[in-house]
């Protein structure tokens, strides 16, 4: 048979003092009670192995302490990465993720944020493209909820963000190949891809331009590594000899796309990721890529919200994390 739930009137009564005491201790507010109350309310509960109710705890104290965080595809690393920074500065302010896995669907962005809300979370962390600014502003912005953006910032002015040096680093990337000597270019990206890529894209004809780079070909495709593989058809069809693509994953794919079109990395093409998950390291040649730290990217993004939440008049914060260009052996000079 199943035992009785102990409840906070047990708790009161074991403790000899009224249940609006017991709420208060219980809830944080221990200081304005004597210490002898005190003890005698935690022990009550330790002995009594009293669990409070979360929700009715919830009405009390106005917070959840949850968090909401949205992403694209929990599959990519990128993600991984992510959001154990993000956890990691959570876990020490005593907050609780709770993960969404959008997968590029704006439907789902909309279901999810309506189910976090409804389930009253602190803050939200977007960390998606596919959602739009206008249901950002409407389900959000206007309803007073503190969030932020990772790699976008979707409604200037207003939100918070957290981006990185993207122009900076698509610059790295191509001037690294031109350094080699490669001059016919490929960039693999999305045509519709979303500011912080485009930013990429920028950055990378920029230096190009400074340094006359003979042909720059953009080849269309999905940020995953079936979107990389799939490019490569078009690829060979290029003069192109230095590859730039978005991401890691695209540049895993594209491995596999080459070994099945029989071409080799770098003795045919030299290629550059940009992220820096781990699996560079762990695949061959390694990859050459643009790091961002991605675990620094969601600490300093949890903060920023953290932040937000206990200030919510405070201006609105951007702030840009810088990249580097990190060497291996998946770039060669051109023979």
């Amino acid at each position: 048979m199943e035992s009785k739930r102990v409840t906070i009137k047990d708790v009161a009564r074991y403790s000899g003092v009224s249940i609006a005491t017991v709420s208060l201790i219980l809830n944080g507010n221990e200081n304005k009670f004597s210490r002898k109350t005190v003890e005698k309310v935690l022990e009550a509960k330790e002995v009594l192995d009293y669990q409070p109710n979360y929700f009715a705890q919830q009405m009390i104290i106005k917070k959840s302490k949850t968090i909401g965080v949205m992403m694209s595809d929990i599959t990519n690393p990128f993600f991984g990465q992510l959001i154990s920074g993000i956890e990691k500065a959570l876990y020490q302010e005593n907050f609780v993720t709770i993960l969404c896995n959008a997968n590029f669907d704006e439907g789902k962005e909309k279901y999810y944020l309506e189910e976090l809300m409804r389930r009253g979370v602190d803050g939200f962390i977007i960390a998606t493209s596919a959602i739009s600014n206008e249901t950002l502003y409407e389900m959000l912005e206007k309803r007073k909820r503190p969030y932020i953006n990772i790699d976008q910032k979707r409604i200037e002015g207003l939100s918070d963000a957290v981006l990185s040096d993207d122009f900076k680093g698509g610059q790295l990337a191509a001037q690294h190949l031109l350094k080699l000597g490669h001059k016919d270019l490929v960039i693999v990206m999305p045509i519709d891809a979303p500011e912080h890529i485009q930013n990429r894209l920028r950055g990378f004809k920029k230096a190009c331009d400074d340094q006359s780079a003979t042909s720059i070909t953009i080849i269309d495709a999905k940020m995953s590594k079936d979107g990389g593989r799939k490019a490569v058809e078009q690829i060979v069809q290029t003069r192109a000899t230095g590859i730039f693509t978005i991401n890691d994953e695209m540049a895993f794919g594209l491995y596999r796309g080459m070994e099945d079109a029989g071409k080799e990395i770098p003795n045919d093409y030299s290629v550059i990721g940009y992220d820096n998950v781990e699996m560079c390291e762990y695949i061959t040649p390694r990859l050459t890529t643009v790091a961002q730290s991605i675990p620094a990217i969601g600490e300093t993004t949890a903060k920023i919200l953290m932040e937000r939440i206990n200030n919510p008049d405070k201006p609105a914060e951007e702030v840009i994390l810088p990249v580097a260009l990190v060497e291996r052996s998946s770039t060669a000079p051109l023979t």
